[in-house]
């Protein structure tokens, strides 16, 4: 067996699926280009067949990736209208594959598809000898296959490979398994389907149970090399394996797998937040690699042990996942020299247009406070992102509240550039009434569902991110901003999320048709 894990990102197909997690084309390209610097082998772009805005960002990735050393992939059921659309999108790309699913599991083939065993074979072998129309590179899942009875499942996998499968991919559709039965699921399949040598194995391991990244693991020990993973674990329902745990416990236990990746660790931080803030979806402090507490130490023991040596409390290198703590780095004295050197650090290359418009703002916050630290830096630098892509955005606003006040808001906006007719609105509050005024402005009308604040550093001058949740029209979107003034990071914020509810209302609703009846 090889000693090299594939690793295949489905952020822009299954994370793209978590609610509110929708993206456009402009932001999975931009994604897409972060998974090839961040050195993931596959990229699954999207599933074709499930809307037109889905295929031409599957074309667009497909065209602008597809001629690397990364392999774009488009998800198809065993349908020859799903195959075919899927072949189409993928057509420039040099690097293609096409992932077919069917069904296999007893729950699913009599309640979903009311398909017997030999039907589901049949329509296995169809759809892969299909796909080879346009590919040599398939994979099939057998989806379900966790709850699958191992004889027929050795089955199917056979003919799959067969009919020319280049990858057999496991899933855990369900999160249903645990780390010893997803082990013995894939040695079962190592030792009795004989063509398995033509074919790599795959894992896809969701996260009910919180067994995603075990579950991965296990089937990766039993032989499996390949890993179907997502950025921050994004994914339906609980997520998916997240990416940087699995790649970071292969790295960090390399006496125990004795495997390697292509990923440049380094990104992981980055990506990680370019993905949150993207998706609107923040990570949890305590989440493992890449949350915000990952390298912090509180208990006294931990802290003597760190002063003595690192490797007392610490299995990874801050460094090694370009982690951005909160160390104090820069003043209002430093040049922008010293913030281009910082900026590169924490991972950013910066255009001179991007970077001068960074600098002016980091100015702007030195005269705000007085501690700028490394997190400070890449919030200013993420409040940028997307921006000349919105709609909307902000050009100044004003509030008014207090007691015996009714609160006030006034706003201005630009749209697509433009400046508009400033308008104002009342409140129970001055957030409230920002919220009431951007509703004016922009003629959407949501409905809150969540709104959080947290500090980004510490000390009463941090900067406060917010992150706002909104409903229209059945659909939800999610808006994150920060600022160190919190009425302005929640203007930002909600603004973001009514620019994504415009999207969605311009184009048709997207559906997700693996998961009809």
């Amino acid at each position: 067996m090889s000693d090299r894990v594939i690793i295949f990102d489905t952020t822009l197909r299954d994370g793209e699926q978590s609610p509110g997690c929708s993206m456009n084309t402009s932001e999975k390209l931009e994604v897409a280009a972060a998974l090839v610097e961040l050195g993931v082998d596959v990229i699954e772009a999207g599933f074709p067949i499930a809307s037109p805005g889905d295929f031409e960002a599957v074309r667009e990735i497909a065209r602008q990736f597809g001629q690397g050393s990364t392999t774009i992939c488009g998800l198809a059921r065993c349908r020859n209208e799903d195959i075919d659309r899927a072949g189409a999108a993928l057509e420039a790309a040099a690097n293609r594959r096409i992932h077919v699913f069917l069904a296999t599991s007893s729950i699913h083939r009599e309640l979903k598809l009311k398909m017997d065993k030999s039907e589901i074979i049949r329509r296995t072998i169809e759809g892969v000898t299909r796909a080879k129309q346009f590919t040599s590179d398939i994979e099939f899942s057998p989806e379900d296959a966790a709850r699958t009875e191992l004889d027929f499942l050795t089955e199917v996998v056979t003919a799959a490979i067969d009919a020319g499968a280049t990858t057999v991919n496991i899933p855990d559709t369900v999160g249903y398994a645990t780390p010893h039965q997803y082990f013995t699921a894939i040695s079962h399949l190592k030792k009795h389907v004989p063509n398995i040598d033509r074919a790599v194995i795959s894992t896809h391991c969701h996260n009910d149970l919180g067994l995603a990244v075990a579950n991965s693991l296990a089937g990766v020990e039993a032989g499996a090399r390949q890993i179907e993973c997502t950025i921050n674990g994004l994914g339906e329902r609980a997520g998916n394996a997240a990416l940087e745990e699995i790649v970071m416990a292969l790295r960090t236990r390399t006496d125990h797998y004795r495997l390697t990746t292509g990923i440049n660790t380094r990104r992981l931080c980055g990506i990680s937040r370019m993905v949150s803030n993207i998706t609107g979806m923040l990570v949890q402090r305590n989440k493992a690699i890449v949350g915000q507490n990952a390298f912090a130490h509180e208990a006294g023991i931990h802290q003597h042990g760190m002063l003595q040596d690192r490797s007392t409390y610490e299995i990874m290198r801050p460094e090694d996942v370009g982690y951005s703590g909160t160390s104090l780095v820069l003043g209002k004295h430093s040049g922008r020299h010293a913030f281009r050197d910082r900026c590169g650090q924490l991972g950013f290359e910066l255009a001179d247009t991007q970077f001068e418009q960074a600098y002016q703002d980091f100015t702007v916050l030195c005269d705000k406070k007085k501690n700028v630290y490394d997190a400070d830096i890449v919030a200013i630098i993420e409040n940028r992102t997307g921006e000349t892509q919105d709609r909307w955005n902000i050009l100044r606003f004003h509030t008014s509240a207090g007691t015996g006040m009714v609160p006030t808001a006034t706003v201005e906006l630009s749209e697509d550039g433009q400046p508009m007719e400033p308008d104002a609105a009342t409140g129970d509050g001055p957030i409230d009434a920002v919220f009431n005024t951007l509703e004016r402005l922009t003629k959407i009308h949501a409905r809150l569902q969540n709104y959080q604040v947290r500090s980004l550093t510490v000390g009463k001058e941090a900067q406060g991110e917010v992150l706002v949740e909104i409903e229209y029209q059945n659909q939800v979107f999610h808006g994150r901003a920060t600022s160190t003034d919190i009425i302005e990071a929640s203007a930002r914020a909600y603004l973001k999320a009514l620019n994504k509810a415009a999207i969605a209302r311009a184009n048709a609703p997207k559906e997700h048709p693996q998961h009809s009846a």
